[in-house]
């Protein structure tokens, strides 16, 4: 909410796991306006897009390396990495455009922060 301003209309699909099935949680995506999608319990689809999602995550950061220099440095990797996995990287389901210009294109809430002053 603190980077788009708005997740109103905006669908949050999860596990069926205690964070997400919480009271507290369910208050906070009300309040944002977000809806919940849950898979089926045991849901052998949703195993098949995480193992396909984890070999890609795996192939882009591992790949190559036998180890990293310590932990902070394959936190920023993962980060690196995610962000442009979720911002910059380009979709066939967006018409080969990326998230941002995605958005951009349909005039939904800008993704970026206002500058400052």
């Amino acid at each position: 909410m603190r980077t788009r301003g708005s997740l109103a209309g905006s669908i949050m699909h999860t596990d069926h796991g205690a964070q997400y099935t919480s009271r507290s949680f369910a208050e906070a995506y009300r309040s944002a306006g977000v809806w919940r999608s849950m898979s089926a319990v045991r849901s052998s689809a949703d195993k098949a897009l995480d193992g396909s999602f984890d070999a890609t995550f795996k192939r882009a950061t591992l790949q190559g390396r036998k180890s990293r220099p310590d932990e902070r440095q394959a936190r920023l990797d993962a980060f690196r990495w995610l962000r442009r996995y979720n911002t910059r990287r380009r979709y066939s389901r967006l018409g080969q455009r990326s998230p941002i210009a995605f958005e951009i294109t349909l005039h939904l809430t800008p993704t970026a922060l206002a500058p400052s002053a």
